[in-house]
């Protein structure tokens, strides 16, 4: 087996990919692939070598990711928009041995400090470049086509950098079967799977499990069109799908936020999409009603996370409720246990464990970090907290890491963030724990202020007190600009916590 051959059954004719204006067909992708399987072979490539993709959402990370996984390698993809530094430690990190630069990451990869990276052997650049070692990747291309390298299905196929959301960020270890079942999955889920006519909408990023699995991986699975888009402008992003036909759509809450609210749009602008899905961060209820308002179109939340390969949870084909991240995927087990270890009520929050053959090997040369995610008998505690209602539906109450322990009672940030959010003065806001010499922890409140209205702290901090018991109330409120948020649209509070003093 090998998770390459995802686009291997297609017709010939098929558009596989559209990029940069240019359609590339099953045919000619593979052929393309096979191509530059050949040309990394004859690099000396030998399987389970780390080979790193700083590209963006284009054929180029297409093809290179196909063409390291049927050589026997290990993909790394990298964000293009690191700073070099950052693409010096990852690499580093994970020994590559060679790295495959995108046009827009070729800037990026000349300032690199080679000294620091003794294993790196070749650059393969897009374009000509003047980077000592490297390679033009059409020199590559060039090459005969090489058979597929047969892998097991506990062999390692992906390497991908967790977001660093609750820490620094770690190399979690998918393997090409933690990859395909994760698909199959997916496809069994009800009104989860996809088919030749769908044509994908491809702008989540690549470098991330979700871009990289659920939206390029399922596309090819099923034999569909992927359109690749380089860069979120909800704009063009509208043009495209209307354009295109898209069909499926699978975002970040940010995504459909600014869709929700993009001014000049009709209520047709979405006919074609019969799948909407949001995950990576929780789905503002008002950003999910106004997409079902001004489109017709009910964007289902789901739940996931890199070490689950990713998707662990979906709401699609299901009368999900409002706010819930929907059922477990066929074949996985999900636990909710409490702080003693036992599981929780039906209506009690306990941290979410998942068990299936899509759970991760383990984080790269971290066994400490493994064993702090992996129980002894294969489950994965993955830090968040959630519910369960009656008829199984899950709901997610908040991160583990993120608890604010005020006096001894625990603090939600998710539930203080969601008062504030509904004060008609808000835009944004994240909420962290600060130490507190009484209290031990109090609530501070990072708050964005919508365009053309002014609120005073006193105003949140009644408003607050109005909904939510005294202790859950910030202490603190700091107006600012913009709250961090990862590539997927996550919070980043480590950021929030570092430049706070309390």
């Amino acid at each position: 087996m090998n998770l390459a051959t995802i686009i291997d059954p297609h017709p010939e004719d098929t558009v596989a990919v559209i990029s940069r204006g240019e359609s590339t067909t099953y045919g000619a992708l593979r052929d393309q692939v096979g191509r530059l399987r050949g040309g990394l072979l004859g690099l000396g490539l030998d399987p389970g070598d780390r080979v790193g993709i700083v590209a963006a959402n284009n054929w180029y990370f297409v093809v290179s990711y196909l063409a390291v996984l049927g050589a026997g390698a290990v993909a790394v993809p990298i964000n293009p928009m690191s700073p070099a530094p950052e693409v010096e430690r990852e690499l580093a990190s994970i020994g590559a041995r060679v790295v495959i630069a995108g046009p827009t990451a070729r800037t990026t990869l000349s300032r690199l400090d080679r000294a620091t990276l003794p294993a790196l052997e070749t650059i393969v650049t897009s374009e000509g470049s003047d980077i000592p070692g490297s390679v033009p990747l059409d020199d590559l291309l060039a090459a005969q086509p090489a058979p597929i390298v047969d892998r097991g299905p506990d062999d390692l196929a992906v390497l991908i950098f967790t977001s660093g959301t609750a820490g620094s960020p770690k190399a979690a270890m998918l393997t090409h079967g933690n990859l395909l079942k994760n698909l199959e999955q997916c496809q069994a889920h009800p009104g989860r799977s996809q088919g030749p006519d769908d044509v994908v909408f491809g702008v989540l990023p690549l470098f991330h499990i979700f871009g990289l699995n659920v939206v390029l991986g399922l596309s090819f699975v099923a034999g569909a069109t992927v359109l690749l888009v380089e860069r979120f402008d909800p704009q063009s992003a509208m043009e495209s799908i209307v354009n295109h036909g898209v069909t499926v759509v699978s975002g970040a809450p940010t995504m459909w936020g600014a869709l929700a609210a993009l001014p000049g749009t009709r209520p047709g602008d979405l006919a074609t999409v019969r799948l909407a899905t949001s995950g990576a961060a929780k789905l503002d209820p008002q950003v999910q009603r106004a997409i079902a308002d001004r489109f017709g179109v009910g964007v289902v939340e789901g739940y996931g996370l890199t070490e689950a390969s990713p998707v662990v949870t979906s709401g699609t084909g299901l009368a999900a409720p409002e706010g819930s991240i929907g059922v477990p995927l066929p074949g996985l087990q999900v636990r909710l246990v409490d702080a003693d270890g036992q599981d929780s009520l039906v209506g009690d929050a306990g941290e979410l464990w998942v068990k299936g053959p899509n759970v991760f090997a383990g984080y790269w040369n971290d066994p400490v970090a493994t064993a702090g995610a992996l129980t002894p008998d294969g489950w994965l505690r993955t830090g968040d907290v959630a519910v369960v209602d009656d008829d199984g539906f899950l709901f997610l109450v908040d991160r583990v890491k993120d608890l604010i322990i005020v006096s001894g009672f625990n603090v939600y940030p998710a539930e203080v963030e969601e008062v504030i959010a509904s004060h008609p003065a808000v835009a944004q806001v994240a909420v962290i724990g600060v130490a507190h010499p009484h209290l031990g922890e109090a609530v501070k409140a990072y708050v964005v202020v919508e365009a053309g209205t002014s609120v005073e702290e006193d105003d949140i901090i009644h408003h607050c007190e109005a909904h939510l018991a005294r202790y859950k109330c910030p202490q603190k409120v700091m107006f600012v600009v913009q709250i961090p948020h990862s590539a997927t649209g996550k919070v980043l509070r480590k950021e929030l916590r570092a430049g706070s003093p309390g």
